[in-house]
């Protein structure tokens, strides 16, 4: 890759942002990588206060704004992160579906970060979700963003085993601990071009060295 053209990557995020914030202190700007982006749906998400920090360029795409019409909103973020050279779009406690035209704009380059060991406990509260089942081990899941609600490829999973977890309070600081371990490795990998879906298996990802060889 070279070093006059950063692998652009654009984040998604309605909140805090704090999955933003470890990208941009752990790789932008470096190994060839650069957030050229960050966009909410919230207006008021510290997420927009942390790239403005950064220098980097915040926009907000409300459904609202577009008279309620997710497509129209989609199409124009879309294309608002076109013209920035978006190659990544990384959903980072983005609290919004994405449009399958959106998808297909990215295309096997949207990805999403999802508190919990999918295919379990998908949507929101995932972490509240898995406490009411009684499980003894959570997780964070990275995967390909697809139209349904966190049912797209995986390409990263890891765990953390709590048995004696009772409330939240119990489990997020471990979740925040993967997920701010496992988002910049993924995006590092990205950039490398070792992510890839197998083109005969739409739910295997390949990842790592044997991601850029030929499929047998």
């Amino acid at each position: 890759m070279s070093s006059e053209t950063p692998f652009a990557v654009a984040v998604l995020a309605s909140g805090e942002g704090t999955n933003l914030q470890v990208l941009l202190d752990q790789v932008h700007g470096r190994d060839g990588i650069s957030v050229v982006a960050v966009a909410s749906d919230n207006p008021e998400a510290p997420a927009l206060e942390r790239a403005a920090a950064a220098g980097v360029p915040a926009a907000v795409f409300q459904r609202r704004d577009f008279g309620s019409d997710r497509l129209a909103r989609d199409r124009a973020l879309a294309g608002w992160l076109r013209e920035r050279g978006t190659r990544l779009v990384v959903m980072a406690g983005y609290m919004q579906l994405v449009s399958e035209e959106f998808l297909d704009r990215f295309p096997d380059a949207v990805i999403n970060l999802h508190p919990s060991l999918l295919p379990a406990f998908p949507g929101i509260d995932a972490v509240g979700q898995a406490l009411a089942y009684g499980v003894k081990l959570f997780g964070v899941t990275v995967h390909f963003a697809d139209p349904g609600l966190d049912t797209g490829p995986v390409i990263m999973q890891r765990a953390v085993s709590l048995p004696d977890a009772r409330e939240p309070a119990d489990v997020l600081p471990h979740i925040h601990e993967l997920e701010h371990q496992m988002l910049p490795e993924v995006v590092r990998l990205f950039a490398r071009g070792a992510v890839r879906i197998v083109s005969t298996h739409s739910r295997r990802v390949l990842v790592g060295p044997a991601a850029v060889l030929p499929e047998r």
